[in-house]
């Protein structure tokens, strides 16, 4: 989600796939290292401008590009669970019609 976001926003040759992969990796690595020594309101603060200094640093942006970019890669999370949401739905109706979904 972090590549389509900054792809669409900073352009093909700041946006690569791989700085996408890192800037997961590297957050979900720092967040799970600090959530676990520290908890709370300013945690979670600490948390998320780590995640956007990340997507600045990797995508080569700035602080507000760098949040728009956080904010278009959530969006397209929930559209694309959104969607796999009701194909499981729509398989699981094909396959269980008596199981009584409409």
């Amino acid at each position: 989600m972090l590549w389509l976001s900054g792809r669409a926003l900073v352009g093909k040759e700041k946006a690569k796939f791989t700085d996408g992969l890192v800037t997961a990796a590297l957050g979900t690595l720092i967040g799970a290292v600090f959530g676990y020594f520290f908890t709370g309101l300013i945690a979670a603060i600490v948390t998320l401008i780590i995640w956007l200094a990340l997507i600045k640093h990797f995508f080569d942006c700035g602080w507000g590009k760098a949040l728009l970019i956080a904010i278009v890669a959530i969006i397209i999370f929930i559209i694309i669970g959104v969607v796999l949401a009701a194909l499981g739905f729509l398989a699981l109706t094909a396959l269980l019609p008596s199981a009584g979904f409409p």
